[in-house]
This record gives structure tokens, C-alpha cells and sequence, in this order.
């Protein structure tokens, strides 16, 4: 017998005891008490990963449409109008016409030098104009490309100076009713990026949560969602291989569900953390080479991890140890000379993986809401 219902009986009539015995066992055999439904993702792609294709937004939407999603996320767009306020219109127009929630963003927020500190804040602000004249509700933005892109000085400078120039822009953010995404993009770890969103403002700025920048910093993607998924305004799915090599850690951006992270524990976890009204994007960037994580060095850990938290790198190699290198058939030529020479090639490759990555998300992760049935 239930505990509760042993307690209640000794204060309770026979007949109000039996009621309550019998409402218990009506809750559980109509589910009452149990598991809540599995969460419904309403799910789109990120445009960065079909680049080589060269495609306008219109051509963009075409195929996203074609592909019967239910979102886009315009990143680094191509359109020759991509700063033109007549096409931020029509974006906003076709958006609402095919009935896509759509977001976008800009690029890198640190200033190279001190000087560019007042054209880092107006470029931020030009790109807040512009999400909020196409619909989104998110701007993107992120710190830098890696690390190593960092301006001279010690990590904490620059979340200062990111701090700063956020808290610059703050109500223009709010007046446009959309929050900042800040992206974890191969340059904080994850406690550094959640530490920076609390302090600018959780108001207005939350996390571009992305799986693949973490194994970049050394950090096991579900350490990642665990400490930005509360403040996730948006969610975007890449795939790596991760394995110990000579020198190192190896890791490698491959299609999704082909890498080592168990991504079905990732959207599971999502899914209870993750604020309700966030859409997932399917992200896979390919065709570059391994990159080893020099982890064991000095050169790592004074100017890479100084910061590191030892769980979480014995985390991430936990999931090295597990990872093996990417065997399938894979173009990698993503560099200046190897585009010039292979374009076409990678060009079908991309819309290759590209399409196994969304049927991994639809038929292996129950993502998306269109085109079911």
C-alpha cells in the first residue's frame, strides 16, 4: 500500500479512505501520475550549411519549403541584399507567407583594437535592426571565430568587453522585443558563456546553443547543454567524431547521428531544460579535416584551458576514449584551394549530408512537426 495513503487511513473514514484509494488507482491507469508526453520540436535547418551552393534567401527558402520544415535560420547569408532594409521586408514577408518562424544574427562582437571599440557597437546594432525588420525573434551573435582570434589580453577582458558593449545596446534589444543569442563558438567554455549571459542580463541576452563548438574546447557537448540550456534562445544541432590520437584529441565535424555524442541523451535532456518556445536546427558543417586538440601540452593549458574545471575535461575524455575516427567517404577540402579546385563536388556532398542529417533528426530524434505522416 502506498505510504501516504497507510498514513491518511488512520484519520480518515473507511469510505473517505476508499475514495481515495480509488482516485489513485483511476490517476495511474489514466496516466495521471506518469511520464509527461514527450516534447514536440518544431524544427528547421541553419543556411551556413549549404554555403557552397551560393544560393540567394529566396533559393534558400525554396528548399526549405521543399523540405517541409517548419523554421529557418539565416546565418551568414549570401543575398547581395543582405543589408538592404526592402529585402529585410520581403524576407519578413516570405517568412510569414510559408508560415516560418525565421531567425538570423550577425557575426563576431570583439573589437580588434580599442579603437574599433564604437564600430563593434553600431555593427551589433545595425544587426538588431535588421533581425527585428525581418521577424526574428533572436539576433546572433558570438565573441570570435576561436580563441586564438581573440584580441590580445586575458579571457576575462574580453567578457568584460563583451559585457560592455551587450549592456550598450540593451534597450535597443528590449524596445525591439527580441533577446541577443550568444553563440559558444570555439572560444568560452560553457560556464564562462553562462557566467557572461547572467551578468550582461538574462533579459535580453541567451545562448545560440550549439553542439558542435564545444569538442573544440574540450568539452563533452552535454556539459555545454547543461549549463546554457536554461538560457537557450535557440538550438542547433552538429555532429563530431572525438577520439584519442597521437598528440592528443582528434575531433571532427561529420553528418548527424554518424559522430561520437549520443544525440538521442542530448534532445532527451534538452527537452526538460531547454524553455519551451525554443526551435532546434539541424546544423551539420562538413568537409573539413580532423583537428587535434594538442590536450596534454603546456601551450593547451596556459593559453587554451587555463580556466578548465577538471570534471568536465575528464568528461570529454571519457567521450574521446569512446569516439573512433570517421571511416565513410568524406571530401575534405573546405579551404580556399580545395573550393576552387572541388566546389561541384562539395556542393553535392553538402546537400548530401545535409539530407541524411534531417531523416536523422525526423526518423532517429522525432524532430519536426511538418511533413510527418
Amino acid at each position: 500500500m502506498n505510504e501516504s495513503l497507510s498514513a491518511a487511513a488512520g484519520t480518515l473514514t473507511r469510505r473517505q479512505f476508499t475514495g481515495l484509494a480509488l482516485g489513485a488507482a483511476t490517476q495511474l491507469m489514466a496516466g495521471d501520475l506518469a511520464s509527461p508526453a514527450p516534447r514536440t520540436w518544431r524544427l528547421g535547418l541553419n543556411t551556413y550549411c549549404l554555403r557552397f551552393q551560393r544560393w540567394n534567401d529566396r533559393q534558400l527558402f525554396d528548399y526549405v519549403t521543399q523540405h517541409q520544415l517548419d523554421a529557418i535560420f539565416l546565418q551568414d547569408s549570401l543575398d547581395k541584399g543582405v543589408m538592404d532594409p526592402r529585402h529585410w521586408a520581403e524576407v519578413r514577408a516570405w517568412s510569414k507567407d510559408l508560415g516560418l518562424r525565421l531567425e538570423t544574427g550577425g557575426g563576431g562582437l570583439l573589437p580588434r583594437t580599442p579603437e574599433a571599440y564604437t564600430q563593434a557597437v553600431a555593427t551589433l546594432r545595425k544587426n538588431i535592426e535588421r533581425a527585428a525588420a525581418m521577424g526574428s525573434p533572436i539576433v546572433r551573435t558570438l565573441l570570435a571565430s576561436d580563441r586564438y582570434h581573440f584580441p590580445p589580453g586575458p579571457v576575462e577582458r574580453h567578457i568584460e568587453t563583451a559585457i560592455k558593449i551587450l549592456r550598450e545596446v540593451r534597450n535597443q534589444a528590449m524596445d525591439a522585443g527580441l533577446k541577443i543569442g550568444l553563440e559558444n563558438h570555439k572560444d568560452l567554455l560553457a560556464w564562462e558563456t553562462r557566467q557572461l549571459i547572467e551578468t550582461a542580463g538574462p533579459d535580453f541576452v541567451g545562448s545560440y546553443l550549439d553542439t558542435g563548438n564545444p569538442v573544440f574546447v574540450a568539452e563533452d557537448p552535454m556539459t555545454t547543454l547543461e549549463e546554457l540550456g536554461p538560457y537557450a534562445v535557440t538550438f542547433h544541432l552538429r555532429d563530431s567524431v572525438v577520439y584519442e590520437t597521437e598528440g592528443g584529441v582528434a575531433v571532427q565535424w561529420v553528418p548527424l547521428g554518424e559522430g561520437t555524442p549520443d544525440f538521442k541523451a542530448i534532445v532527451a535532456r534538452a527537452a526538460e531544460i531547454i524553455p519551451a518556445n525554443v526551435h532546434i536546427y539541424c546544423k551539420p558543417i562538413t568537409a573539413r579535416p580532423p583537428v587535434i586538440l594538442p590536450v596534454y601540452t603546456d601551450e593547451f593549458w596556459t593559453r587554451w584551458f587555463p580556466r578548465g574545471r577538471s570534471r568536465d575535461f575528464s568528461r570529454f575524455l571519457a567521450l574521446a576514449k569512446r569516439g573512433r575516427p570517421y571511416l565513410q567517404p568524406h571530401l575534405t577540402e573546405d579551404t580556399d584551394e580545395g573550393r576552387a579546385r572541388h566546389i561541384e563536388a562539395l556542393k553535392i556532398q553538402q546537400l548530401e549530408h545535409m539530407e541524411r542529417s534531417l531523416n536523422y533528426c525526423r526518423k532517429t530524434l522525432n524532430l519536426g512537426v511538418r511533413g510527418r505522416g
